[in-house]
C-alpha cells in the first residue's frame, strides 16, 4: 500500500507518470510476493487474506495499471491522481475484514469513479451518466448500512470472522436489503440501466475500471454478506436467482438490438454478472468456484474489449455499429483482436469464461431444471452476440465513413495483449491446480 501512497504523492509534485508506473509494479510485486505461492493466508483486525481477496487486489492494481498504458496522451496529473486513488480504494476494500470499513471502501470508490466520468468524459450528458451512478448506488445501499449499525450495536462488533461464527439469519425483507447494495452494482438485471449510460460517457480508463473491477466488488460483497449474515434459501434467494438468469437472457436480447460498441459490450457485462449473482447466492462450492473464475475472466475480457472500441473510435471516429464494416482488409491485426476477445467473450473453449460456466451448471441444477434449461439459451445466445458483434465490425464492404488513419501501433498492440497474457496465465493456473 506504501507504493501506491508514493505513487499518488509522486503524481502531484511531477507532471509525468513515471512515479505512477513504478509505484504500480512495485505493488504488483507486493502483493504476489504476499502470496507466497503456498498460499499461506491469515487475519487481523482490519484486514482479511485469503485467494479470492488477493486474486481480485491483483486484478484491480493490475487494471489500474493497464488503464493508463492504453490511454498515452492523457498525462494530467489530477487524471494519473484520480486512478492511481481508486486503485488503492479498490485494494483496501478486497481486503477489509471488517464489514464497515468494507461499506465505507464501498462508498468512497465512488468519488474517484465519478470524478472520472465527469472530469474526463466524452459527451455532454457525462453528469447525468454520472448522477445515475451515485443515485442507484447510494439508494441502495443506505438500507444495508442501517441494518449494519443495528446488527454492530447488538454484537458489539463488525469483525467479519466473527460475525460468520454468529450465525444471524435475516428475515426475508432483511436478506433482500442487504443484498441489494450489492446486487445493484454488480448490477443485477432491472437494476442495470445507470451502467450502459456510464460506460458510454465514461472515457477509455473508466470504462476498463468500471467493467473489469468495480462490477466485481458487487460480486465480492455478495460472497461476504452472505456469509457473515448466514443468508439461506429463502423465497427471496430463489426469486432473485431467477430475476438474475432470466435478466441475464433478456441481456443478450438486448445486446442483439444495441447500436453503440461501449453500450455493447456493457450489455453483455450485465449478462455475464447474472450467472455470478446465481452462483453466490445458490451457496454450493460450485456455484462459488464458478462466480470466482467468471469475475476474473470477464474482469480481462471486458476491459480488452473496451480498449478494442476506443482503437476502432479512433480508425473511424464514432462507435456507431452501422457505420462500421470491413475492419479485416484494412486493420487485420485489430480484426484479429476482435476475433480473438469475442471467442473468450462467448465462452469458446479453452477460456475461463467456459470453465466458469460449466461450473455453475450443478448449482443450477440443484436449484432447478428450469434454471438450467435458461442458462442454455443464455449461452447460444451470448454466442449469437458475439458473432453478430465481430462480423458487423470486421466483414462486409468497408465503409465510407473510414477516415484514413495509421495501422495499429505496437503500444496499441501491447495494451491488447497485456490483458489476454494474465487471462492465459490465470487458466493454466487453475487447471495446474
Amino acid at each position: 500500500m506504501a507504493s501506491l501512497v508514493l505513487g499518488m504523492f509522486l503524481c502531484t509534485m511531477i507532471a509525468n507518470w513515471g512515479g505512477l508506473v513504478i509505484s504500480m509494479v512495485f505493488m504488483l510485486v507486493y502483493v504476489m510476493c504476499s502470496m507466497n505461492v503456498v498460499f499461506s493466508w491469515g487475519t487481523s483486525d482490519f484486514v482479511s487474506y485469503n485467494s479470492t481477496s488477493f486474486l481480485l487486489v491483483f486484478l484491480s492494481v493490475l487494471l489500474c495499471f493497464l488503464s493508463i498504458i492504453c490511454t498515452p496522451n492523457n498525462k494530467e496529473t489530477k487524471y494519473l491522481y484520480c486512478v492511481s486513488s481508486l486503485s488503492l480504494v479498490l485494494s483496501l476494500f478486497f481486503l477489509c475484514n471488517n464489514i464497515l470499513s468494507l461499506y465505507i471502501m464501498f462508498e468512497v470508490s465512488l468519488i474517484p469513479t465519478l470524478l472520472l466520468i465527469i472530469g474526463w468524459g466524452y459527451q455532454p450528458e457525462r453528469l447525468q451518466a454520472g448522477t445515475y451512478m451515485v443515485v442507484y448506488t447510494v439508494a441502495a445501499s443506505l438500507p444495508f448500512l442501517l441494518i449494519l449499525v443495528w446488527r454492530g450495536l447488538q454484537e458489539g462488533t463488525y469483525d467479519m470472522q466473527i460475525m460468520k461464527m454468529l450465525c444471524f439469519t435475516p428475515s426475508e425483507l432483511l436478506s433482500f436489503f442487504c443484498l441489494l447494495a450489492f446486487l445493484v452494482k454488480l448490477p443485477m438485471y432491472g437494476f442495470h440501466l445507470w451502467l450502459p449510460k456510464a460506460h458510454v460517457e465514461a472515457p477509455l480508463a473508466g470504462s476498463m475500471i468500471l467493467a473489469g473491477v468495480l462490477l466485481k466488488m458487487g460480486g465480492y460483497g455478495l460472497i461476504q454478506v452472505t456469509s457473515c449474515f448466514n443468508i439461506v434459501n429463502n423465497w427471496i434467494v430463489c426469486f432473485l436467482v431467477s430475476l438474475s438468469m432470466w435478466g441475464g437472457l433478456l441481456a443478450s436480447f438486448m445486446c442483439l438490438r444495441q447500436v453503440d460498441l461501449k453500450a455493447f459490450v456493457a450489455y453483455s457485462s450485465v449478462s455475464h454478472m447474472g450467472l455470478v449473482i446465481a452462483g453466490v447466492l445458490l451457496d454450493r462450492s460450485f456455484g462459488l468456484g464458478s462466480a470466482m473464475v467468471t469475475m476474473m475472466a470477464h474482469g480481462f475480457c471486458s476491459s480488452a474489449l473496451f480498449c478494442l472500441c476506443y482503437f476502432t473510435y479512433s480508425k473511424i471516429n464514432s462507435r456507431i455499429i452501422m457505420y462500421l464494416g470491413g475492419m479485416l482488409v484494412l486493420y487485420p491485426s485489430l480484426a484479429f483482436m476482435w476475433f480473438s476477445l469475442c471467442c473468450i467473450n462467448m465462452a469458446a473453449p479453452p477460456s475461463m469464461n467456459l470453465v466458469g460456466e460449466l461450473m455453475v451448471v450443478p448449482a443450477l441444477w440443484s436449484g432447478h431444471l428450469s434454471l438450467v434449461i435458461v442458462m442454455g439459451l443464455l449461452v447460444f445466445f451470448s454466442a449469437a452476440y458475439n458473432m453478430y458483434l465481430y462480423c458487423s465490425v470486421n466483414h462486409g464492404i468497408s465503409s465510407t465513413y473510414l477516415c484514413m488513419s495509421h495501422p495499429m501501433s505496437s503500444m496499441e498492440l501491447i495494451s491488447v495483449m497485456s490483458h489476454v497474457l494474465p487471462y492465459l496465465l490465470l487458466f493454466k493456473l487453475y487447471m495446474f491446480f
